[in-house]
């Protein structure tokens, strides 16, 4: 299971819908999110790489 800023996402969901789990974060920001952390918007959470969740993370802690 993914986790990201405190918040468990939820499984087999893509990760643009994923995203918006977290507080402050709509569609268009999670597409925003995602771009710059260059992931793919339609890979689910449970097949999402190590190395990519870890892109993702460093980039919405700076977002914050």
């Amino acid at each position: 299971m993914a986790r990201i800023a405190g918040v468990d996402l939820p499984k087999a969901k893509r990760m643009e819908i994923a995203l918006t789990y977290i507080y402050g974060v709509g569609r268009s920001g999670a597409r925003k999110l995602l771009r710059e952390a260059g992931v793919d918007f339609d890979v689910k959470t449970d097949d999402l790489p190590e190395e990519d969740l870890v892109k993702l993370r460093r980039v919405i802690d700076a977002y914050k």
